[in-house]
């Protein structure tokens, strides 16, 4: 069964999508985000990203209003720093979907939704006819790192979190995703697809055409 979430849940709208497992870096300046993080900081409590479909990141006087998609994904700070007033740098994993049911904007402009959670992908191992997405996954994770040691900068981030599950549909598939240029629209239905295997299958067609793996 899927863990019981926040309620009401704080939302993070970005124009970016977020996938389970993902790794988010986030440098938060806005007086309404930085109360959000501060708190979830200190009481260790998560917050929900959720792609903005209108809007931008930044509010701007004269802007259009935020609208953001139905389906988004908790995020768990693992990193926190504050090198001035005003300015917080953090970094994030994504763990849990869940679908908004309700959402309120609070006066200090901070969304908060009334969320139900979506159960994790089922552990699917990759097949055989998919296994050229995992091996291309490995490959570059393999020459990030082996650059890395050779910079000799170990606090150099891959665009990833370990632990590294080369062996599991879901997650290969939503690296990719994270990795691929394509549309926040696209990512956002590959990200609510209910079936791993189809995601990664999806994702093994992109990867074709723009010549990675085959």
């Amino acid at each position: 069964m899927p863990t019981p979430l926040p309620s009401p849940l704080p939302l993070f709208p970005l124009g970016s999508v977020l996938f389970p497992d993902g790794y988010l870096p986030l440098r938060i300046f806005e007086v309404r985000y930085l109360d959000l993080i501060g708190r979830c900081h200190k009481l260790g409590l998560p917050f929900g990203v959720v792609s903005l479909t209108q809007g931008a990141e930044v509010r701007v006087a004269g802007a259009d209003a935020e609208r953001f998609a139905a389906v988004g994904t908790i995020a768990t700070i693992r990193s926190f720093e504050a090198p001035q007033s005003g300015l917080m740098q953090i970094e994030c994993i994504g763990t849990q979907r869940f679908r908004v049911r309700s959402s309120e904007l609070q006066k200090h402009g901070l969304w908060t939704a009334e969320v139900e959670a979506i159960a994790a992908d089922v552990a699917v191992d990759v097949p055989a006819d998919l296994q050229h997405a995992a091996d291309a996954l490995r490959r570059l994770v393999d020459t990030l790192e082996e650059r890395r040691r050779m910079e000799q900068q170990e606090d150099l981030r891959l665009p990833m979190a370990e632990p590294y599950r080369f062996d599991d549909c879901g997650w290969v598939a939503n690296r990719w995703c994270e990795l691929l240029p394509m549309q926040s629209e696209l990512k956002q239905r590959l990200m609510e697809l209910d079936s791993p295997l189809m995601r990664l299958e999806l994702v093994s067609d992109l990867l074709a055409r723009n010549g990675i793996a085959r």
